[in-house]
């Protein structure tokens, strides 16, 4: 072989095939003399590791091993679809149990059962009761039934009932004419000067404070104020901005009693205010 087709060869790549036919005609020729020379196919080995280093490989696709001949390895796909162990949840301490209910003393059912009646605008029902002192359902329905009796067996001024699902307290029926004396008799009364001079100022100055009333009047107004709103004749109207104290203003009763249909027909002042001098002669200090 000349030296350019061996050069040729050089640069060839490397043929599987052709190197294996090649190694198989080397072992026929060879085999008398490998058998007699143990280093022969050492050499062989070295001379065609010498020719693989020198030539390119030849990409040749490796044939894929058969299932049953090697077990298939998993691939990262398969890796990440394999399911994993749940994780432990973290432990949660359990919620504090409500105190059970308890038996009361006799005294102690009877007393809360009172406070409680006595601050209920409306009928409130064993539970809810039950629920306030933490005693059982049991113990209120026969604490309740216990305070009724002992009300109607003294006759006092007021009485225990039952209406719908809830108890009540209410005024003993033969005490209703004090009640009602009381009630109308306190109506009908005259407002007294004072309420009418707080009155008026409210009218032609509302919507206006309680301080603004007091420094108007020179003097406090809270008592007189109670009974205004208890007429019905002045109310709550909002709070003024500057000083957070709440506005009062004059109710529809007011006109209505005044005979009135608006804040308009309200007489004017002007000819209500006595003459500077005339105040000068009452008050010379002032």
């Amino acid at each position: 072989m000349s030296e350019q087709e061996r050069a040729e060869e050089d640069r060839a790549p490397i043929s599987w095939e052709a190197l294996a036919a090649e190694l198989a005609a080397t072992r026929e020729e060879d085999e008398s003399r490998a058998e007699h020379d143990p280093g022969t196919w050492d050499a062989v080995a070295a001379e065609l590791a010498a020719r693989v280093a020198e030539r390119p490989v030849e990409e040749t696709p490796v044939p894929a091993v058969p299932a049953e001949d090697e077990p298939e390895l998993p691939t990262a796909a398969a890796a990440v679809a394999v399911p994993l162990l749940p994780e432990a949840e973290p432990e949660v301490a359990p919620e504090a149990a409500e105190e059970p209910p308890t038996l009361l003393h006799p005294d102690e059912l009877r007393g809360g059962l009172e406070a409680l009646l006595f601050v209920m605008d409306n009928p409130v029902g064993e539970e809810t009761l039950a629920a306030a002192l933490r005693c059982p359902v049991d113990q209120v329905s026969t604490g309740l039934e216990e305070l009724a009796r002992a009300y109607d067996d003294r006759r006092a001024g007021i009485t225990l009932r039952r209406v719908g699902e809830g108890w009540r307290l209410y005024t003993r029926d033969e005490h209703a004419a004090v009640v009602e004396r009381y009630l109308v008799g306190g109506q009908r009364r005259r407002l007294t000067p004072a309420a009418l001079e707080t009155l008026a100022v409210i009218a032609y100055r509302q919507p206006v404070t309680r301080a603004r009333i007091s420094a108007i009047r020179g003097v406090g107004v809270d008592g007189v104020m109670r009974t205004l709103i208890a007429r019905g004749l002045v109310h709550e109207v909002g709070t003024d901005p500057d000083s957070g104290g709440g506005l009062y203003a004059t109710t529809p009763l007011f006109l209505e009693r005044l005979g009135l249909t608006g804040l308009d027909e309200l007489p004017e002042l002007a000819p209500l205010v006595p003459e500077t001098s005339t105040l000068l002669d009452e008050h010379p200090d002032s």
